[in-house]
C-alpha cells in the first residue's frame, strides 16, 4: 500500500489496544483527517496486514463520536466483505473492533496507479515521447490495457451494489504478478518492470472509508466523475485513455449504459459549479 511521511514524534498517535504491546510495533504509513493507517502483522509475523484506526475526536460529543466511529467502521467492513464475496478485487477483512474503532485488512503489495502513471510519465519525458504518439515503445497499449482493467473492476463493484466514494488513482493499486513469462523465461517483478511491464498486474481497489452500498445510478455516476477528474487533473498525459475505462465499464454489466448517461448530467453540474465558483 502507498507510503507517506510519518508524523513528528511529538505528534505520534496512540495505538489502540491490543496493539500497544505488539512486537514489532505497527509502523504508521499515513495519517489522514479521519483515520490512521499502519503496517503490522496478523497472527504471524510473516502475514503482513494493514491496520486502520479511527481515533476519537475530542471536538465531538463522546456519545456521538462513538456512534459515528462504530457506524463508519462497520459500513466500510460490510462493503469490503460484500465486494470480496462477489469477486471484486479488494483487500480481505481480517479482524475488527467497531467499539474501539479499528479494522485489520489484507496488506496489498504493489504501487498505486497514481505512482505508476507518474513514473511512466517521467520515463516518457526522459526519452522524448511527450507530445508524440504513444504507440511508440508499447506505451499506448500498456495504458489502454490498464484502463480497461480499471473499468472492469469498477463496473463489477457497481454491479454488486457498492460505491467507493473516493475513487482516485491513489485508491487504486496494481498488485504485481508473481512472475512474468517472457520468451520461455520466468522474470521476477523488478526485472519485469524494467522490461516495460510496470503497467501490468491485478487492479485492486483500496480505502473504502467513504464507501457504501447503493443501487442508484447517480451514486455510481459520481464515482466515475471523481475518477475522471482525478485523471484530468493529476495525469493529463493519460487523460485521453480514460475513454477506455468508460468503454470497458459500459460493457461490464447490464445497467452500465444507464450510469454512463447519468454521468453526462453529473459532468454538466460539475461544469456549472466551476463556472460559478
Amino acid at each position: 500500500m502507498a507510503n507517506s511521511s510519518h508524523p513528528p514524534p511529538s505528534l505520534a498517535p496512540t495505538l489502540p489496544p491490543p496493539f500497544t504491546h505488539t512486537t514489532p510495533p505497527p509502523a504508521i504509513i499515513t495519517q489522514g483527517a479521519e483515520a490512521l493507517l499502519y503496517r503490522t502483522h496478523f497472527l504471524l509475523p510473516t502475514h503482513p496486514c494493514a491496520l486502520k484506526h479511527r481515533p476519537s475526536k475530542p471536538y465531538r460529543h463522546p456519545i456521538l463520536d462513538k456512534r459515528l466511529t462504530k457506524h463508519r467502521i462497520l459500513s466500510e467492513a460490510r462493503t469490503l466483505v460484500k465486494c470480496r464475496r462477489e469477486g471484486v478485487s479488494v483487500p480481505a477483512v481480517l479482524a475488527l473492533d467497531a467499539e474501539a474503532g479499528w479494522m485489520m485488512v489484507e496488506w496489498v503489495e504493489g504501487r498505486t496507479v497514481r505512482e505508476v502513471l507518474f513514473e511512466r510519465g517521467r520515463r516518457m519525458k526522459d526519452v522524448g515521447l511527450v507530445g508524440e504518439k504513444m504507440e511508440m515503445d508499447g506505451v499506448e497499449d500498456g495504458v489502454r490495457r490498464l484502463m480497461g482493467r480499471i473499468g472492469r473492476v469498477v463496473g463489477r463493484m457497481h454491479e454488486v451494489g457498492a460505491v467507493h466514494g473516493d475513487l482516485t488513482t491513489s485508491n487504486i493499486m496494481l498488485r504485481p504478478l508473481p512472475a512474468v513469462q517472457q520468451n520461455g523465461d520466468v522474470v521476477d517483478g523488478e526485472r519485469a518492470e524494467d522490461n516495460g511491464e510496470s503497467l501490468e498486474g491485478e487492479v485492486v481497489l483500496i480505502d473504502f472509508g467513504l464507501a457504501g452500498q447503493s443501487i442508484h445510478d447517480e451514486d455510481k455516476a459520481v464515482d466515475l466523475y471523481v475518477l475522471e477528474r482525478a485523471f484530468g487533473s493529476t495525469h493529463p498525459e493519460a487523460e485521453a485513455g480514460f475513454q477506455e475505462v468508460l468503454k470497458v465499464y459500459g460493457e461490464s454489466y447490464k445497467g452500465a449504459r444507464v450510469v454512463l448517461k447519468r454521468l453526462e448530467d453529473v459532468r454538466m453540474r460539475g461544469r456549472k459549479r466551476s463556472m460559478l465558483g
